[in-house]
């Protein structure tokens, strides 16, 4: 009978072995990805793909980190990180710069979440020549939407004295009254603590007066050719995490919330002002704005100096990952 029990047991022992090891191969086969990233809120759907466990369902076992906009190329290079997030024209700069990436699905569009914000004192854009504006450094998205307005404005950067700070950092200095910045170029969620505080400065332009901040998601050449399943598993994940903000958005913004230290309330607010591209979106903007953009923004980024030649702009994107 103890033969028979001890037979038995060590059988039992030697199938859960095998149930682990069969497990093991499986659990092995989640394709890493680290993807660079800041806590700019159009980016949080991606957060929430990681934190919901869909980018596990689709096989990916995804790192999202961190790194200022200034430093996630570098981050790339050096091969950290094999993807990352990043405004439409940074990508036309990392790629003039050397840093070859394809964008493979577009994230978001900005409608107000990124914008300017002036002392009051500051009646127009134009009456910023000679003055001092806290933005990113040359080649970052805040850095670009500076240079943008004030070409709009009949000005360049050459115009004013540029300090570099991040987004954060600089809507903090305006909060702060800070007397040597007249203004500074900042993006939610910190846009919104600047208009929860009036009196200390006004935004007097967005992205609603300037739509042209959008994001997208790229990685390195390398990757893409030998992950390209996993490509297509980080597009499927972001489109399901706003499946699932629309059908759970309160458990789906405490989620995003809680990465930018923000309440399921407060990120819901900041969300308001940009809007996720779902995948029908994806395949219209790849279709003709995508490339019409990069144009524009890559003659205004040569103009200024941030590239001194245009990259293959052909080269810029790879829509086969959102059919």
């Amino acid at each position: 009978m103890i033969k028979r029990s001890l037979a038995a047991h060590l059988a039992g022992l030697a199938a859960t072995a095998a149930i682990l090891a069969a497990a093991g191969p499986a659990a092995a086969q989640e394709t890493p990805v680290a993807i660079g990233i800041s806590g700019w809120t159009g980016f949080a759907p991606l957060t929430l793909a990681k934190e919901a466990g869909l980018f596990k369902k689709l096989g990916l076992d995804v790192s999202l980190k961190k790194i200022p906009q200034k430093d996630r190329h570098l981050a790339m290079a050096s091969g950290d990180i094999q993807c990352a997030a990043t405004t439409v024209e940074t990508w036309v700069v990392w790629n003039a710069n050397g840093v070859a990436a394809t964008q493979i699905f577009q994230l978001d569009k900005s409608y107000g979440a990124d914008g300017m914000v002036v002392k009051p004192s500051v009646a127009k854009i134009a009456d910023l020549k000679g003055k001092t504006v806290a933005a990113s450094a040359p080649g970052t998205a805040p850095y670009f939407t500076l240079a943008w307005m004030l070409k709009k404005n009949g000005l360049s950067v050459k115009d004013v004295k540029v300090v570099n700070l991040e987004p954060q950092a600089a809507a903090n200095a305006m909060i702060a009254g800070n007397q040597d910045i007249d203004a500074a170029m900042t993006y939610e969620p910190y846009l919104g603590a600047v208009r929860a505080k009036p009196e200390a400065g006004k935004i007097i332009a967005t992205t609603l007066d300037y739509p042209m901040v959008m994001d997208t998601v790229g990685c390195t050449p390398k990757f893409l050719k030998e992950n390209p399943k996993a490509a297509k598993a980080l597009a499927d994940g972001y489109f399901a995490a706003l499946d699932m903000i629309k059908a759970d958005p309160k458990k789906s913004f405490e989620i995003m919330g809680a990465d930018v230290k923000q309440s399921g309330e407060a990120f819901e607010k900041s969300q308001a002002y940009l809007r996720w591209q779902d995948k029908a979106a994806n395949q219209k903007f790849f279709a003709g704005e995508h490339a019409q953009f990069s144009k524009e923004a890559a003659d205004l980024l040569l103009e200024i100096g941030i590239i001194k030649q245009l990259p293959d702009l052909k080269a810029l994107a790879d829509t086969s990952f959102i059919k």
